[in-house]
């Protein structure tokens, strides 16, 4: 709730949800649709500051309650093409993400911050526990 409440006194915008990474040291902050730009403010100055202040990495994602945006949102800025809801053999859900082949490495981005940041998301809100690229 505190880094809730900092992010939105520092950005001017209501935060939906706030997922704290202890892994990557970051914190995923949810907002509302269209107000990406501002949370992170001219140059990333808002996002700079509250990399400072908290000492951890901040990442803004746009929130949808429809799962596909909520991933094209997550996975941002690789372009997904296609989405296929799967089960696995031991019932839990997994996810097909198709992206063009060039825009691979930017979907799973640095050490697998970006596939892992979907991961969470979609964890939480849709009990998705893997994510296959293709």
């Amino acid at each position: 709730m505190k880094y809730i409440a900092f992010f939105e006194s520092i950005t001017g915008v209501t935060v939906i949800d706030c997922i704290l990474d202890r892994e990557k040291n970051r914190l995923i902050f949810l907002v509302k649709k269209g107000y990406v730009g501002k949370a992170v403010g001219k140059n990333g100055i808002n996002i700079k500051r509250l990399n400072k202040l908290t000492g951890k990495n901040i990442e803004v994602v746009e929130y949808s309650e429809k799962m596909d945006e909520l991933i094209k949102n997550s996975l941002f800025p690789a372009s997904v093409q296609s989405i296929r809801l799967s089960k696995n053999i031991n019932g839990k859900k997994v996810v097909y993400v198709s992206v063009p082949s060039k825009e691979k490495g930017l979907a799973i981005g640095k050490e697998g911050r970006n596939i892992s940041r979907a991961i969470l998301i979609l964890k939480r809100y849709f009990d998705i526990e893997h994510i296959i690229l293709q």
